[in-house]
């Protein structure tokens, strides 16, 4: 005990553990223009958006349409089930700050919809498949005619198919692309077309 202008001043002791908050992380699936080595992966990398860490490669459990519309080449996964292939992409573990960037990036629910959906991590140690409840995202609120496109596996802005992405800062402002793609309908396109026959 210690004394300051003859008042006694008692040392508190330094804490032995120190609590942390935890951060609450949650799975998220990207397939397009977020993957590694893809246009838009800056975001998932940048920390002021948040914590993104690249987690697993993985596929979806089922089968989706993955595509390229737009004048803009932009990938879409339409929420589509039994259509397409089983799309191949990576999991990452995201905080609430970076999900919030995400959603913004992707205009959810306005335009894209995130929902859960189960991920097959590939090159599992495991002998039984294993699965991650993933978020992703999905366009359901599309014209049908995106059903007779070309259906992706695994997308790359500078794939074979010659139909790179364009960046948004080079995109005409006075241009609104999501006309090229929204349905008039609110409904959901999720009956796959029996004449069709995937690539």
């Amino acid at each position: 005990m210690h004394k300051i202008s003859g008042f006694p001043v008692q040392r508190i002791p330094k804490p032995i553990g120190v609590h942390t908050i935890k951060t609450i992380m949650q799975k998220v699936f990207v397939y397009g223009t977020l993957k590694k080595n893809e246009p838009n992966n800056y975001w998932l990398q940048d920390p002021n958006n948040g914590i993104g860490n690249f987690v697993a490669d993985g596929y979806t459990k089922t089968k989706y349409p993955l595509i390229i519309a737009t004048k803009y080449n932009i990938p879409f996964l339409l929420h589509s089930p039994g259509n397409g292939h089983f799309v191949q992409g990576e999991i990452y573990d995201v905080d609430d700050k970076m999900l919030s960037k995400l959603d913004i990036l992707e205009d959810h629910p306005n335009y894209y919809v995130r929902e859960i959906d189960d991920i097959i991590v590939k090159n599992s140690s495991s002998s039984d498949p294993q699965i991650e409840k993933c978020w992703v995202y999905f366009l359901k609120n599309f014209k049908p005619e995106l059903l007779k496109r070309e259906y992706f596996d695994n997308y790359s802005s500078h794939g074979s198919h010659g139909l790179q992405y364009m960046d948004r800062s080079k995109r005409d402002p006075s241009y609104n692309h999501k006309g090229e793609i929204k349905s008039d309908s609110r409904q959901s396109v999720s009956e796959p077309e029996p004449s069709r026959t995937p690539p």
